[in-house]
């Protein structure tokens, strides 16, 4: 991934569309560059651009200019530099969050926690409403431990994960619908503050079904609720998106996804992103069944991360579920065609990791049978990324 830094003379802050060259539409965000109060400063993106120094014209309703485009070569804003979060919630909004963090337990709070990893990378990932969903507690501890990285130049910045993790999904979706000539129906299981369907283009012309928590769909519908004087109220990109109330460690989920329109037969991209290492061991071999047992009916995508043994590990009361070779246990239960990345990887780096020190690099390339890392015996966490699919009419290798 290249970042670039501009700059452009005019005393507003503003967003405009761009479309540049060999590169789809990109939203571009304008801040107010200190050093210089008559300036805005763009710090970076993530599509692809050219390979020097250009000059492009832009346009909005408003007004109308040129700006120079730098490349930077994938280098991150520094610890006074990143994009600090807005904080301007209502009364009303952070008293849900008061909810939220009195109330819910570890699992459910991930939810906000994984928002402001989006709203804290926000040179990366584009989420409007992820400092919403977020809340000020969890985006002024991240935003406290990002800067305490950039100052020390760790190797990993804090929230990179989740960057990543966010942006491949967000690729692996968009390819799969346009697999699908566009017409899929997409299924997040633990949506938790999932905004999708709300940002992404490719979708629009998708069925989104989300299934969470009963709580949790209550209080995203209810924060969205709470902040409509104060943001536009959101507009979906999707076709149509659907909230369905259910535990996915209950058996009868998949009746309950049905009785909200969902068609088996129909072509459909399942997520379960950040949620199958939450569950029992029996309870995500039996999600991950249902989903292989519907590559009988019809063209079927699965989008999923799983975790190593060693990583569940980082909290034992938290994580269950591991898998050393997913990619060996999908083909066992149906699916056909299995692709394994780790964060890190060609596909799985978005100009984020270039640094071969950093502790991603490192475990890829160690051997993945082993356990604890040679040089201080630490153990080797990782997290695969796993695009699997199948059909009626597929061969299993």
């Amino acid at each position: 991934m290249d970042t670039i830094d501009l700059s452009i003379s005019f005393r507003r802050w503003f967003c405009v569309w761009f479309s540049f060259p060999l590169s789809p539409k990109t939203l571009i965000y304008f801040n107010k560059n200190k050093t210089n109060p008559t300036s805005f400063l763009f710090i970076s993106m993530h599509y692809p651009l050219p390979s020097s120094a250009s000059i492009y014209s832009f346009k909005t309703q408003e007004i109308k200019g040129n700006l120079t485009i730098n490349m930077a070569n994938g280098r991150l804003p520094d610890h006074q530099n990143w994009p600090r979060p807005g904080l301007l919630y209502s009364e009303a909004v952070r008293e849900l969050h008061a909810t939220i963090e009195n109330d819910w337990d570890s699992v459910k709070q991930s939810a906000c926690q994984t928002a402001a990893g989006r709203a804290l990378w926000k040179h990366v990932v584009h989420d409007p409403l992820a400092e919403l969903f977020a809340g000020e507690t969890y985006l002024k501890s991240l935003y406290e431990k990002i800067k305490k990285d950039r100052l020390n130049n760790a190797r990993e910045v804090s929230g990179v994960i989740l960057a990543v993790r966010t942006l491949w999904f967000e690729s692996k979706l968009e390819a799969a619908v346009k697999s699908f000539g566009g017409g899929a129906q997409v299924v997040l299981l633990g949506a938790g503050m999932d905004t999708r369907a709300y940002r992404l283009d490719c979708l629009k012309e998708s069925d989104v079904y989300e299934m969470d928590f009963p709580e949790v769909l209550q209080m995203k519908d209810t924060l969205l609720e709470a902040a409509m004087e104060s943001i536009n109220e959101p507009m979906l990109t999707a076709k149509s998106l659907r909230r369905i109330a259910v535990d996915i460690r209950d058996e009868d989920w998949f009746k309950k996804l049905q009785a909200s329109g969902f068609k088996p037969e129909k072509k459909t991209v399942w997520i379960l992103e950040g949620i199958i290492y939450y569950l029992e061991h029996s309870q995500a071999m039996g999600v991950l069944k249902t989903i292989a047992d519907n590559c009988n009916l019809t063209e079927t995508v699965l989008l999923a991360d799983f975790m190593n043994k060693q990583s569940t590990t980082l909290s034992s009361s938290n994580y269950h579920f591991y898998s050393d070779w997913p990619d060996h246990l999908l083909p066992s239960l149906g699916f056909s065609d299995v692709k394994l990345s780790q964060i890190g990887d060609p596909d799985a780096d978005y100009g984020l990791l270039h640094d071969p020190l950093n502790l991603f690099n490192k475990l890829r390339g160690l051997p993945r049978s082993i356990q604890n890392h040679p040089d201080d015996g630490t153990p080797c966490c990782r997290l695969y990324l796993v695009q699997a699919s199948g059909s009626p009419n597929q061969t299993i290798s």
